[in-house]
């Protein structure tokens, strides 16, 4: 599965924003979501298959966190774009100080 298949899943993207800021548990994912435990790890699977979060065992509990590697496929293919924005913004920027100082 390659990595836009992987997060063009709503469920997907949902939890790897939660998974963001910080590690969480199977039952902390659940409580953030509209979704059972039994979909929450569905989706853990494919994310941890391809890549894109990891595990670790804490007592009785399986803690997930992002592995930003199964992210460079996307930020390979943004990267031109961000490049492209930032030309576009840099452009806005300096026609925005020339009006000021006229």
């Amino acid at each position: 599965m390659d990595a836009f298949t992987v997060i063009a899943d709503p469920s997907r993207r949902y939890i790897l924003e939660q998974l963001r800021a910080n590690e969480r548990s199977v039952a902390e994912l659940v409580d953030a979501s509209d979704m059972t435990q039994p979909t929450v790890s569905k989706h853990l699977k494919v994310l941890r298959d391809e890549g894109f979060v990891s595990s670790r065992i804490a007592a009785q509990k399986r803690i997930y966190r992002i592995e930003p590697s199964g992210l460079r496929e996307v930020y390979a293919w943004l990267e031109p774009y961000v490049d492209l924005w930032n030309r576009h913004l840099n452009a806005l920027e300096r026609h925005l100080q020339q009006r000021e100082q006229k």
